[in-house]
């Protein structure tokens, strides 16, 4: 009579059940530190989205140390910032057609200008 041993079949199925909990755990997709952030607004019959990337400050200095000032700086952490209209807008008095648009700062000490 022949006799089979569990020892091989245990080790094999313990090696499996390893792989397995390695490989589920690779699936976990961490969050970005720099979340990024969609907002929707309907102003008068303008539909406006704004995306971006929220810069995680995290004790640094921005304004005149990570941005210096009087430099055009992309807005945003980890992409540009964009803004979009669904018709054409006038912004501060000058026309400013329907579509999408990165948004850039320049930013000063005492003030910020902003350029679509």
């Amino acid at each position: 009579m022949k006799t089979i041993t569990l020892k091989p079949f245990a080790l094999c199925f313990v090696i499996v059940g390893l792989g397995q909990i390695a490989f589920a755990q690779s699936d976990l997709k961490l969050p970005d530190v720099s979340q990024a952030a969609e907002v929707k607004q309907r102003i008068a019959l303008t539909d406006i989205t704004v995306n971006y990337h929220r810069p995680l400050v995290n004790g640094r200095k921005i304004w005149g140390g990570l941005v210096p000032y009087g430099k055009v700086w992309r807005a945003g952490a980890n992409e540009n910032t964009t803004i979009e209209f669904s018709d054409d807008v006038s912004v501060e008095g000058k026309p400013l057609a329907k579509g999408l648009y990165g948004l850039h700062l320049i930013p000063n000490q005492d003030s910020c200008t902003v350029i679509f």
